[in-house]
């Protein structure tokens, strides 16, 4: 036991609740406080914390610091409300551009426009929400996948707005961005072709909440929907099942896509573009 004489007759219990122990006033902690604190070798300490970070107990911040994660501070708060959407939606899209290696958007209607974020591939981290960090509704996925789900009215007003025209495949008639509508609330998937960049593709489904009620969707871009559109439906409907589930959602039959009506409509969907 020499040079490991913090750790004689310690369960691995003991350690993690040790490092668990030293988030209680809710600050953060460099690597060498945790140990000094728990008693224990920096290596094991090193070895307990990344695990710990894997299963979100712990979250390791910018400058290299650690804190409590999510679950530790819910439990802490003795708050049984869901988590806030802006909170948790950060970690589903570094999981989603990641898997994919595709920008991954989750969005909110706006007045009439999608307020979102973003992560794109790479070490940059996801942005923030930012009123200047908004897109046109109609011509994305993001916006078809929100506005399928909205109230009539606001339907009405986006058509009565303008269905503005960015490139040659962009939607521009009322009565087609309407069918296009009715086909993302049956499939609950959402894709747009070419319409608001000429070389990209999008491809969205809802995020629900409490009562079945959409409070956001999800959305990655691809440069081909025909060929990509089976993998990225999987890691989407995985991302919009999980963050439903955060979101106080009901059933879990909720929030997957309607399969058999999805291969039924999927070439009209393909081509509403």
């Amino acid at each position: 036991m020499a040079g490991n004489s913090t750790e004689a007759g310690r369960s691995v219990t003991n350690k993690i609740t040790s490092i668990l122990m030293t988030f209680t006033e809710g600050s953060e902690h460099s690597l060498t406080e945790i140990a000094q604190l728990a008693g224990l070798p920096i290596s094991t300490a090193h070895r307990l914390t990344s695990e710990l970070a894997s299963w979100r107990l712990l979250e390791r911040t910018r400058d290299g610091m650690y804190r409590a994660g999510l679950p530790l501070r819910l439990m802490g708060s003795g708050d049984c409300s869901a988590p806030d959407l802006r909170e948790r939606a950060p970690c589903v899209l570094e999981d989603l551009s990641r898997a994919t290696r595709s920008r991954a958007r989750l969005g909110v209607l706006h007045e009439l426009e999608v307020s979102y974020i973003e992560k794109r591939p790479g070490l940059r981290p996801v942005s923030t929400f930012m009123p200047a960090a908004t897109l046109p509704a109609h011509p994305t996925a993001l916006g078809r996948a929100l506005l399928a789900f909205a109230p009539a009215s606001t339907v009405e007003m986006t058509v009565m707005r303008g269905l503005r025209a960015y490139t040659p495949h962009t939607i521009t008639a009322p009565d087609r961005f309407r069918r296009a509508l009715a086909v993302v609330r049956m499939t609950r998937v959402a894709v747009t072709r070419f319409e608001l960049e000429p070389t990209t593709c999008g491809v969205a489904v809802p995020v629900f909440g409490p009562g079945g009620d959409v409070v956001a969707a999800i959305e990655l871009t691809v440069p081909d929907v025909g060929k990509e559109l089976p993998p990225v439906m999987a890691a989407l409907s995985i991302a919009a099942r999980s963050l439903s589930r955060e979101m106080g959602a009901g059933r879990p039959a909720d929030v997957t896509p309607a399969a058999p009506a999805m291969r039924q409509t999927l070439r009209p969907v393909e081509s509403v573009g």
